[in-house]
C-alpha cells in the first residue's frame, strides 16, 4: 500500500545560518524523499511547503520571525495527514519535534529506509 510519508532531518540545524551548508541538508532530505519514492511511495518535506508560504507571506530570511511562524506548524499540520515520518540521520531540534508530533497522532516512524515497506 502506497503511504504519505514526512521526511524529517536537519534543514537550518548546525548550518549557522550558511546558505551552502542549508542547500547541503536539503539535498539530503531530497535524496531520502528520492528513495522513498523509489519504494513506492509518496514522500514530503516540510520545507517544500514552509518555504513557499513563508515568501509568501513577506518572509526575508530563513530565520526571521515570519518563517519561524511557519516552518514547525506547516510539518506539524503536514504530519496529521501523513501515514508516517521517516527520520533521517542528523541533529535537529525540529525533526525530533515532528517524531513527537507524529507518535501522538499514532504514525509510523522509519529510522531506516530498509524499515519503508515496499508499495
Amino acid at each position: 500500500m502506497t503511504q504519505l510519508i514526512l521526511i524529517a532531518g536537519p534543514y537550518r540545524s548546525g548550518t549557522g545560518g550558511r546558505q551552502n551548508l542549508i542547500a547541503a541538508n536539503l539535498a539530503r532530505l531530497e535524496n531520502a524523499a528520492l528513495a522513498v519514492y523509489q519504494r513506492g511511495h509518496v514522500p514530503l518535506i516540510g520545507e517544500w511547503l514552509a518555504l513557499p508560504l513563508a515568501k509568501a507571506a513577506g518572509s526575508e530570511a530563513i530565520d526571521d520571525a515570519i518563517a519561524e511562524s511557519m516552518f514547525y506548524p506547516v510539518a506539524h499540520r503536514l504530519i496529521t495527514k501523513c501515514d508516517a515520518v521517516y527520520r533521517i540521520e542528523g541533529d535537529s531540534k525540529g525533526a525530533d519535534m515532528d517524531i513527537d508530533v507524529a507518535r501522538q497522532h499514532g504514525l509510523a516512524v522509519y529510522f531506516s529506509l530498509d524499515e519503508i515497506p515496499l508499495a
